[in-house]
């Protein structure tokens, strides 16, 4: 079940905020306490390149009060196809420090817990404790099983997304409700590589409806992809959702 902060003590807007998130309001289901409760709430990003940079951008529009980042390493001149945090002028730099300007100057009223290293075995327990959900964009899969086991331990729920070529795929796991990672991929991948081929609007397209999981998962409106895996191919512009099942004895989410 989803760490949630009670209504009874969330942030109240300020007039400035009213003033940035009024078109939110009218969407159904959403509403102001629905922009407190992004307010309140933190959530933990593994990777901010191509795919998890549009998931920061997306979510420091949208109101939430805290992100906790994490990515290690400088600006190389191949990220910049895809990368909307990094800048040319900054290559050879930290790409944390240029996510943070990018993200502070879209929202100052941001919260940002950089860390400055991807995800482990050492730091994954330590960052998803601090998060309400986690999502995660790390395109390795010690870095992907390390992040799962820490949010299934911790309860805490988890938006996946993966992009390859023009396709990319999103689901959400809920700890005791679905299934977790290893329930998916109970091995790792014998051929991912950490370069692969991509052009930059198929992870801006999933980085946005990954984000919009994390709104609706905080704000508590609309359907999310729990028990179900989102295929979407861009090159012949189709969509599938594919049942997800939990497996019995998983070593990650059995025990729950």
């Amino acid at each position: 079940m989803m760490h949630r902060r009670p209504d009874a003590t969330l942030p109240e807007l300020t007039e400035e905020e009213r003033a940035t998130y009024a078109w939110q309001f009218d969407v159904e289901g959403f509403g102001e306490l629905g922009q407190r409760r992004l307010k309140g709430a933190s959530v933990l990003i593994s990777r901010i390149g191509g795919l998890g940079g549009m998931v920061a951008l997306e979510l420091a529009a949208a109101g939430v009060g805290r992100l906790i980042l994490a990515h290690g390493g400088d600006i190389r001149p191949s990220d910049l196809n895809r990368q909307v945090l990094m800048t040319h002028d900054r290559i050879g730099t930290s790409r944390m420090d240029s996510a943070i300007e990018r993200l502070r100057a879209l929202n100052p009223r941001l919260e940002i817990v950089a860390e400055r290293a991807n995800v482990s075995e050492a730091n994954a327990h330590r960052l998803v404790e601090q998060a309400d959900v986690v999502v995660d964009c790390a395109p390795l899969f010690v870095e992907r099983y390390a992040l799962n086991r820490a949010a299934m331990a911790l309860r805490r729920p988890m938006v996946e997304a993966a992009v390859y070529d023009l396709e990319f795929h999103l689901t959400t796991f809920v700890p005791g409700e679905t299934g977790c990672l290893r329930c998916l991929y109970p091995e790792p991948s014998t051929t991912w590589r950490r370069q692969f081929p991509v052009l930059g609007a198929v992870p801006g397209v999933a980085g946005s409806m990954a984000a919009l999981e994390v709104i609706k998962l905080i704000a508590r409106f609309g359907d999310t992809l729990g028990n179900r895996l989102l295929v979407y191919d861009l090159r012949s512009v189709q969509m599938n959702k594919l049942r997800l099942h939990r497996v019995a004895g998983c070593p990650d989410c059995g025990h729950l």
